[in-house]
């Protein structure tokens, strides 16, 4: 029987890199791969389903399947999992010294109902009480001009939200003093040439991310798997054979690691930092599969709801087919 057809998109991983090169094959599958970083890949499967099979971001599809709105299944494969304390950036002078001083500030973002900024959105109402209408809301681009969001808003009424004009972008409005925080997914030009007017608000966020996720079991998944509808009903065994070839592909990335004769010499901090992540994770920081990652699909779920991009609460079981 020939193989099926299909169009993959993703990111180059390490983790994705043997399906990417052929190492690894999904069974009864012929993969055509596009690698493609998620700011231009999210915008062309959100918008024109271009791929059969494609990496997106976690909060844009839970939002369309609880907007019962969603072109996509999706499969328990977690390509990105990241904490996102680090990206909180403040102003010096703003006088804000700790979480609690964002009450009424005015807080620039990229994307209001990106993965990365839910996640924050709902850590620092869980964690501090500060609700996303407390904050004053500036959208646009970091340095470059504004993109639109990547899946429609329609927020409450209570959300203080304003869309930069052309031509204005957010570091310039956090350098004239017009912003007093930044919630950034890429490192802000500023931060990185050692600008004084600006710092992290959590200076020592490695501490707190761990203390974090020892009280919660929340690791913020960024980025899952999803298939196009109608590919999944015509061809139900697609779901769990790409599952299984992206847990080998993630498999063959990861053995290596743990390999300290392979590791080189001049990084030993590398064998500190594994054996770190050990002790606070577990074994298996990268699991996918719907249990192990539980906490924070839940927590996804309940974010995407309490801030007004989903109009209902739905469940992690909601979001994945089958895949055993």
């Amino acid at each position: 029987m020939t193989d099926l057809k299909l169009r993959l998109a993703c990111n180059d991983y390490d983790r994705c890199r043997a399906l990417i090169d052929g190492t690894v094959k999904p069974d009864g599958i012929s993969l055509d791969i596009t690698v493609l970083k998620p700011r231009e890949l999210f915008p062309r499967m959100l918008d024109h389903q271009e791929f059969d099979v494609a990496e997106l971001s976690l909060a844009s599809y839970a939002t369309l399947t609880a907007r019962d709105a969603s072109p996509f299944v999706a499969i328990p494969v977690m390509l990105s999992k990241l904490f996102r304390h680090s990206c909180i950036y403040v102003r010096k002078g703003a006088g804000i010294e700790r979480p609690q001083d964002l009450k009424g500030k005015r807080v620039g973002t990229t994307q209001y109902g990106a993965t990365a900024i839910v996640y924050i959105k709902g850590m620092l109402n869980d964690e501090y009480g500060i609700a996303p209408e407390d904050l004053r809301w500036f959208i646009g681009g970091l340095s470059t001009p504004t993109e639109p969001p990547l899946v429609p808003l329609n927020l409450p009424g209570k959300i203080a939200l304003e869309f930069l004009p052309r031509g204005q972008t957010l570091e310039a409005m956090f350098a004239k003093g017009e912003l007093d925080a930044l919630f950034a997914i890429l490192l802000p030009r500023m931060f990185l040439a050692g600008s004084p007017d600006i710092a992290r608000l959590f200076p020592n966020h490695r501490d707190v991310e761990e203390d974090y996720y020892r009280r919660t079991k929340i690791l913020p998944i960024m980025h899952t798997v999803v298939i196009r509808e109608h590919v999944y009903n015509a061809h139900p065994f697609v779901a769990a054979s790409l599952y299984r070839a992206f847990c080998e592909s993630r498999d063959r990335a990861i053995a290596p690691l743990y390999d300290t004769d392979a590791l080189m010499v001049s990084l030993p901090f590398l064998i500190d930092h594994i054996e770190q992540n050990r002790r606070v994770f577990g074994d298996d920081v990268w699991a996918y599969g719907l249990e192990p990652n539980r906490p924070s699909l839940d927590a996804l779920c309940r974010y995407v709801h309490e801030q007004g991009l989903a109009p209902r609460r739905i469940t992690p079981d909601d979001l994945f087919v089958p895949v055993k």
